[in-house]
């Protein structure tokens, strides 16, 4: 597992799909997930820290697993298949260890409230994830996919095409 943070939240200006940007601890590769707008509103609501009058399902999240005794111990994106991306939720109760399947966005709109670790697996980083050079900023192609998971990944990577990545070298500096 590789640790990650949650670089940004990306708008496509081309259809306003929402997308989150993990970045994987010192280094420049980028891992981005398309994720719901309401997700996407959870997760930038905690990492502003707006305060809202009433709790979003997330905080209920959060407040069911601490009433119950248990804590998030971290969370993991674990897979990508077909496009769809999966994650596990880690959690402890009582000393036994629970791993409980989860979207990433739901996943990381909890991690951000409870200040959890975040993780992908390195299979993930190897079919999705996209490196930086250092002195553009622009994406450096992988070649490491067989032309199956390139036509799977298809869709996907048109998305990213669409986004402006340019920003991230200057907020690097």
């Amino acid at each position: 597992m590789v640790e990650m943070t949650i670089d940004s939240i990306r708008v496509s200006l081309m259809n306003y799909q929402r997308v989150v940007i993990l970045k994987e601890k010192g280094t420049n590769r980028y891992l981005p997930i398309w994720i719901g707008p309401a997700e996407a509103d959870a997760i930038a609501v905690k990492l502003q820290n707006v305060e809202l009058s009433r709790p979003l399902t997330h905080d209920l999240l959060q407040s069911v697993i601490t009433t119950l005794g248990a804590s998030v111990d971290y969370i993991v994106v674990s897979g990508l298949k077909d496009d769809t991306f999966y994650a596990n939720l880690a959690l402890s109760i009582d000393g036994v260890k629970l791993d409980i399947d989860s979207r990433p966005s739901d996943a990381l709109a909890l991690a951000v409230r409870v200040g959890a670790p975040i993780y992908a697996e390195e299979s993930v980083l190897e079919k999705a994830g996209i490196i930086l050079e250092d002195e553009t900023g622009k994406h450096v192609s992988e070649d490491k996919l067989d032309e199956q998971e390139l036509k799977g990944l298809s869709a996907y990577k048109d998305f990213i095409n669409t986004l402006d990545l340019e920003d991230f070298k200057k907020r690097q500096s």
